[in-house]
């Protein structure tokens, strides 16, 4: 089992009175539990690091005890309060990227962004962001140089302490640059301020922008080298990856532009030696504490950190329908989260690629037997339903895709004036006989002997089989009938090796291809798959010389998307089936193995709040944006980097990119990871009517909605017990 930082000790449980900021007369409903003093905690050096897991954890449990009975905060289900629980809804709700099927309380006015003052989950989310905000300042107020000195630690003590110090500063740092993105000018306080109540005064986006600036300036280099803490625990690079973030929306918090700062941050995030996974997926896997890829992550643990928010949340939330729990590590779905039409639409399915295999046409001037029929409007002068004599020896075959109860009869040229059936149904020819029938819907082999006027009709279902496929020699991966090309059909990760195509999960029809020509041959050789990748391969047996391709096909692995039973269409936000479902997060690991609980409840899978693809995609638009010490041609290659990674080889390559482009690829790499509404803002898109998308503003094809809804409104609470809180500006 994988080692939690943020696990939750006896110490750790203990939340002090003196730890919350009182922020007005109702303490906004933080309500912790007193059991010790600060006193008693803070005289004893071992007890600093399971108080600073107390803060880290601050952002993945919802209270005292797991999963629940002892919340930190009150006025919500606790299960719905946890901090990333919360966060995530708050920037992605509103998006394209989700919709929820629960109508609790006031949780639809995120798809329909007419939240008011009074929304609990709106105020929950600020609750929170003040809760951590206080445990922080208690905790840097009791670590201060003063307090440290006059305790008799050793100064290896007092060394270790002050790195604690800093990370708790990164985490007050991070909860208040989500204070800022979200609320604006919020209340502000700072370990300098004295405990107990009283009436915090308001700051503005400019003062709490630089406060956030100059912080995060000291912390890239007072904090842990990047790659160098123990998992879990903030270093450099997660101080510089924040300070990225918040230069790259400056001129949506104070309206001046800070590209050339980003691309400077991201610079240095880069240069720290983190890489890419080989393996999209396993981002989102129980292992993922594994990733070289993560700056920073929230740690959750399915024996240590249970909650039915966080990672318990964003796993089973999204799964539901025919989708099956036990792929995703739980014990069953909630039948919540899906995605919605637009973002769907920014996956192109294939594109570019190559082909391995082009259709062979072969010869076209065999001798043939017409099939007239309903299926074709009893017209022998129709060509294309023909069966052909390949050796002219009076021996016909072919292939037809039948309706049921589709009746047909065989001529032996494109008119009447020759044709067959059968009278009796007994499988032998009379001229102008009675109608061929079949009963049952299907692709049918028709094989015709004109000498001894007999027939034989075979129904069959096709597969793709061998070394190559998934199922090696031993099972068939089903094809797929498409009407409309007249092919079999299947998209398919393979490995180099061999296959062939055979139908009813027998051998006693197969073809492979003698000639390596593209003609394939009954009982013929092996087709060389040439190399690992997802290939679509295409069956034709629907004209004489029967024939096939093989392409690699350009595809976006990172189009997780579930659709069995799904409809991509949102009729009714309130229907799980309504909109496709997504299986980023995971309770199994890359090995699928299943999470340490083994009641399948809580995950073992960390939330990854920060990543290097997120660097790599903010260094571009930096660029684009106009920021200097960056290079268009290394903004390419970093976009390129993540795209292959998500493609599985270049087949997705850009020469160029543009904004445009660049908002569409980080929801393509990043969805339901908390980026996309502030992504939107940035770009002038979450609440204008320049990008619309299904059920935006509650309404089915998308509306404008109020500017000032890019910032969610301060608690109605606050504000009247707070006279220093002005509301911001439309609640």
């Amino acid at each position: 089992m994988k080692t939690v930082f943020n696990k939750i000790s006896l110490l750790s449980l203990l939340a002090l009175s003196a730890w919350v900021m009182s922020s007005c007369v109702n303490a906004l409903d933080r309500i912790p539990f007193v059991e010790v003093t600060s006193a008693t905690v803070y005289e004893d050096a071992g007890n600093y690091k399971q108080i600073l897991a107390k803060l880290y954890a601050g952002l993945a449990v919802s209270g005292q005890q797991g999963p629940a009975g002892r919340p930190d905060i009150s006025g919500i289900d606790e299960g719905f309060s946890t901090y990333l629980r919360q966060y995530w809804k708050a920037q992605e709700l509103p998006t394209d990227e989700a919709v929820i099927g629960w109508n609790d309380g006031s949780l639809p006015d995120y798809h329909e962004m007419d939240w008011s003052a009074s929304n609990e989950f709106i105020t929950a989310m600020y609750n929170r962001i003040y809760y951590q905000i206080g445990l922080c300042n208690e905790f840097i107020r009791e670590s201060a140089d003063d307090k440290l000195n006059t305790r008799g630690f050793t100064q290896t003590q007092i060394d270790e302490i002050k790195t604690f110090r800093n990370e708790a500063r990164f985490l007050r740092a991070l909860s208040y640059y989500h204070a800022l993105d979200m609320f604006g000018n919020v209340p502000f306080v700072t370990e300098a301020d004295g405990i107990g109540a009283f009436l915090p005064q308001q700051t503005n986006r400019a003062a709490l922008f630089t406060y956030l600036e100059t912080e995060l300036k000291d912390l890239e280099t007072t904090l842990t080298p990047a790659r160098q803490n123990e998992y879990g625990r903030a270093d450099q690079a997660a101080a510089a990856t924040l300070l990225a973030k918040l230069y790259l929306n400056a001129e949506v918090y104070i309206g001046q532009a800070k590209y050339t700062e980003a691309i400077a941050e991201c610079s240095k995030v880069i240069a720290a030696g983190y890489t890419l996974d080989n393996e999209y997926r396993t981002l989102f896997l129980t292992d993922n504490d594994q990733s070289n890829e993560v700056i920073f992550s929230i740690n959750f643990d399915g024996i240590h950190t249970k909650t039915w928010g966080g990672m318990t949340f964003l796993v089973h939330a999204g799964v539901g329908g025919s989708m099956n729990p036990a792929d995703f590590g739980i014990n069953g779905g909630w039948s919540g989260v899906r995605t919605t039409k637009a973002f769907v639409e920014k996956f192109p399915s294939t594109g570019g690629g190559s082909s391995i295999v082009s259709p062979n046409a072969g010869n076209l001037t065999y001798p043939r037997l017409y099939v007239p029929g309903a299926h074709q409007g009893w017209d022998p002068s129709n060509a294309t339903t023909i069966l052909t004599s390949s050796a002219s020896d009076g021996n016909y075959e072919g292939y037809f895709w039948f309706d049921a109860n589709t009746e047909f009869k065989f001529t032996d040229g494109p008119a009447w004036d020759v044709n067959y059936g059968d009278t009796g149904a007994d499988g032998t020819l009379e001229a102008g006989g009675d109608n061929l029938k079949v009963a049952d819907a299907g692709f049918y082999k028709i094989n015709v002997d004109l000498n001894a006027k007999t027939y034989t009709l075979l129904k069959t279902d096709w597969g793709l089989i061998g070394s190559a496929t998934a199922g090696a020699w031993d099972s068939d991966q089903n094809m797929t009938y498409d009407a409309t090309e007249g092919a079999w059909t299947i998209t398919a990760s393979l490995v180099a090796g061999e296959a062939k195509f055979r139908a009813n999960d027998g051998w006693d029809l197969n073809y492979g291809d003698d000639g390596a020509d593209a003609l394939l041959n009954a009982g013929g050789a092996n087709i060389v798959i040439p190399a690992n990748g997802t290939y679509t391969i295409k069956l034709y047996l629907d004209h004489p010389d029967y024939t096939y391709s093989i392409e690699l096909p350009s595809f976006d692995n990172r189009a997780m998307f579930y659709t069995n039973g799904q409809n991509l269409e949102i009729e009714d936000i309130f229907t799980f089936a309504d909109g496709y479902a997504l299986t980023k997060f995971r309770n199994v690991s890359s090995a699928g193995v299943p999470g340490t609980d083994t009641e399948g409840n809580f995950p073992d899978t960390d939330f990854p709040m920060f990543r290097l693809a997120d660097v790599y995609l903010m260094y571009a638009e930096a660029v684009l944006r106009g920021g200097s010490g960056g290079s268009s041609a290394t903004a390419i290659q970093y976009v390129n980097m993540v795209r292959q990674r998500g493609y599985g080889d270049n087949s997705g390559d850009v020469a160029s990119i543009d904004l445009d482009f660049i908002l569409d690829e980080r929801a393509r790499e990043l969805f339901w990871e908390g980026h996309r509404r502030t992504d939107l803002i940035r770009f002038g898109k979450f609440t204008t009517a320049s990008y619309l998308w299904p059920w935006k503003g509650g309404v089915k094809g998308g509306r404008e909605v109020a500017s000032y809804r890019n910032l969610f409104p301060l608690p109605a609470s606050d504000v009247v017990a707070n006279p220093n809180l002005v509301q911001n500006t439309g609640y």
